[in-house]
């Protein structure tokens, strides 16, 4: 059911086989203890178990200890027995498209969720490509659930639509409530939160990440109940509205068992020293502004330093808005335990990072903007040797601005950081010679993302395309899933992709490829290709044809500002009934000549074993 979840159309196919052998009937059990009883007259024997429930009632211990959703999947593929003894032991269920299954289908099946893990839209509404009011509603689910599931502990939702109203049921129909997680969520607002801080009187759980949360000028961190909370995680660094700072500090003085807060940035750095006397046991934290308030002239200010070293257990560090560059070395006597440490909001220089960065030795993922510059990521690569996780975002987005950070600074990081499995990389100017270099020195990377803002731009040093590089990514790192491609790019890179990339699945494409070739290429050479996304690329109907064989079994195929006809995905609609083609227009007009024209503007194809869905807006025709 959904990519990871039991992959419901071959579960449909191993039912209909299954029809045909059928597991032992009761009566042959009871006709077998009658002949039995008949042969013995000494004693009396109750009848012997059925094969099956005694193999059931075996799967059921063993599955228990069975976690992985891949792992699951399998078995529930074996027969029809193991799916039954699957389903009623799956406790957490993982849905990657809101859209590819109904909630009737889900408690029809699973009887017994605690916890539920659901995406709505596609990652490139993340980049303003997707309409707004385009669907993902959180409703239908949070109702059906409500009914099957009283005993629900656990929502995690991503790009997901969510109102007051859903979070009121939610809150009202669980009573054993636990942990909520909105990740670039929309729809609600602090009503919402307060309601879910009221009535769940078990809550640990509240993460409110990248989310739009409208302000009701509510009071949200006062309504959770008086006493001691449960409270582990608390997240509001996206909520852009003023809080209550009292209610919080009283919140976390009565929450023993907090490792997790991460602060918004109307909590200010003398704010923030109070609440970390209060709760030194903090494991990660979120600074929120990181400036000190307007301290009259000759007062003294609190020993921040000091407050960074009665929290000997922090490992995480995040936040830092509005920071002001005098207050950072206060962060220093915590730097040694560090594990994380997020800078993707402070716009940074490298003379403000080298005295903090040199003494982070066990950082394993580290974020920032790009205004450390290459120097800045020179002075991590020779500290940080046991990097996992490296992510450079954009302090200035815009395609024609001056990239501070270069192949430079990536190869720096290669050669430094060996032991390297995730990079994500903004930058305006790349070579092959730097890109090469990280697939030789860091191996083990599963996931590479290199974004050259500006359009077809080929290697700064040699003008040729970018495509050795990218080949060299695809032949030397072994255990890549997942890869996203930019900058000048011929056909020549997407055959390296579909020679090499055998386990890649997802892979973003963006101003790339020459001619259909391309797109055959990886629709042919990637076996376990699950997300593909594109846009501004010249791919047409003869690329998307060339991949009927594949779209029944992948998540989703987004195409925008592409050549894709109306007939062409017509003719897809027509070929595969298990997969829903969805056409519209990128800002959500109406208007025919977006959708009816020789061309459509995107293409949203996804797989769903209960046929196109019920909530498209009147933007979107579904073919």
């Amino acid at each position: 059911m959904t990519e990871e979840d039991s992959s419901a159309k071959m579960s449909e196919d191993v039912e209909k086989y299954l029809n045909l052998n059928p597991p032992c009937s009761s009566s042959s059990s009871s006709s077998s203890a009658a002949t039995f009883t008949n042969k013995s007259r000494n004693f009396k024997s109750s009848p012997p178990p059925c094969p099956d429930h005694v193999l059931e009632n075996v799967l059921e211990n063993v599955l228990q200890f069975l976690t992985s959703r891949c792992d699951r999947n399998a078995v529930s593929l074996v027969c029809r027995s193991w799916y039954r003894v699957e389903a009623q032991t799956r406790l957490e269920v993982f849905i990657g498209n809101c859209y590819s299954l109904s909630p009737a289908r889900l408690i029809h099946r699973f009887k017994r969720v605690r916890s539920l893990v659901l995406k709505g839209k596609p990652r490139f509404a993340d980049f303003n490509l997707m309409p707004p009011n385009w669907g993902a509603q959180f409703s239908p689910w949070v109702a059906a659930t409500a009914k099957a599931y009283p005993w629900l502990e656990k929502v995690h939702l991503k790009r997901m639509f969510v109102t007051d109203d859903d979070l009121a049921l939610l809150a009202e129909s669980f009573p054993g409530f636990k942990e909520l997680t909105l990740v670039c969520c929309e729809g609600f607002g602090t009503s919402g939160i307060a309601i879910v801080a009221n009535k769940c009187r078990q809550l640990k759980v509240l993460d409110l990440m990248e989310s739009e949360v409208t302000d009701d000028e509510l009071d949200w961190i006062s309504c959770f109940p008086e006493g001691e909370t449960h409270l582990e995680s608390l997240s509001f660094d996206c909520i852009e509205s003023p809080i209550n700072f009292k209610a919080l500090e009283e919140l976390v003085v009565r929450s023993p068992f907090l490792k997790k807060l991460r602060t918004n940035r109307f909590v200010s750095l003398e704010e923030l020293h109070r609440l970390m006397v209060r709760a030194p046991q903090l494991t990660s934290l979120g600074t929120g502004s990181f400036s000190p308030d307007n301290v009259p002239q000759g007062e003294q200010q609190p020993d921040y330093a000091a407050a960074f070293r009665a929290c000997k257990s922090i490992v995480c560090l995040s936040g830092f808005r509005e920071f002001r560059p005098e207050y950072l070395l206060a962060i220093s006597s915590v730097c040694a335990n560090l594990t994380s440490l997020n800078f993707s909001y402070a716009n940074i220089s490298p003379h403000m990072l080298k005295p903090i960065i040199s003494n982070c030795h066990n950082i394993r993922v580290f974020w920032a903007l790009d205004s450390i510059r290459d120097e800045g990521l020179q002075a991590v690569a020779a500290t940080c040797k046991e990097l996992r996780e490296l992510r450079i975002f954009p302090f200035d987005p815009r395609e024609d601005s001056e990239g501070p950070v270069s192949g430079v600074g990536l190869q720096a990081i290669s050669e430094g950081c060996r032991k390297l499995e995730s990079i994500l990389y903004f930058c305006q100017n790349m070579t092959n010679g730097a890109v090469t270099a990280m697939s030789e020195n860091c191996p083990q990377l599963t996931v590479f993302r290199l974004c050259i803002m500006g359009r077809h731009r080929p290697d700064h040093v040699t003008g040729k395309p970018m495509d050795d590089g990218f080949g060299a990514i695809v032949k030397n790192c072994k255990k890549l899933t997942r890869l996203a491609v930019s900058g000048l790019l011929t056909d020549e890179a997407f055959s390296y992709i579909g020679e090499y990339g055998k386990l890649i699945r997802t892979l973003s494409v963006a101003f790339a490829g020459n001619s259909d070739k391309a797109l055959r290429y990886v629709l042919e050479g990637c076996p376990k290709l699950q997300k593909l996304e594109i846009r501004d690329s010249p791919f047409g109907d003869v690329g998307l044809r060339s991949g009927m064989h594949r779209y029944s079994n992948m998540r989703f195929v987004w195409l925008s500002s592409c050549l894709i006809s109306r007939g062409g995905c017509r003719g897809v609609s027509h070929a595969l009934p298990n997969v829903v083609v969805e056409v519209f227009g990128a800002d959500g007009d109406d208007d025919e000549d977006t959708v009816t024209g020789d061309y459509v503007e995107t293409l949203y194809l996804y797989r769903s074993l209960d046929g196109p869905r019920k909530d498209a807006p009147k933007f979107v025709t579904i073919l």
